[in-house]
């Protein structure tokens, strides 16, 4: 199983609105875990955590993001401005065992 963390540096104010935007843009999504907000370390922080069943799973999943379907086009609407509302962020993938 490949666990992948999606993390976000946002500008001070916006990590709790950049969760819940994801919270609300993911609901349904088979891959997401949580969505997490900092309690300790790294301030403004926001981490997605998503499960896949290997890499070529995760490889595929990136597919459905560049169809151009109405839900795709409904979820680019419902993310406009994300970018806005963080300086940086990283993913890191790893392999559970």
């Amino acid at each position: 199983m490949i666990i992948v963390h999606d993390t976000f540096i946002c500008k001070p104010g916006n990590a709790s609105k950049l969760a819940k935007m994801f919270k609300e843009v993911m609901a349904g999504n088979d891959e997401l875990v949580n969505i997490m907000t900092d309690m300790t370390g790294q301030y403004n922080r926001v981490v997605m955590v998503s499960k896949f069943e290997s890499l070529t799973a995760y490889e595929q999943s990136w597919e459905k993001y560049k169809q151009d379907t109405e839900a795709m086009k409904k979820m680019t609407e419902k993310m406009s401005g994300y970018q806005d509302m963080y300086f940086t962020g990283s993913r890191e993938i790893y392999q559970t065992w």
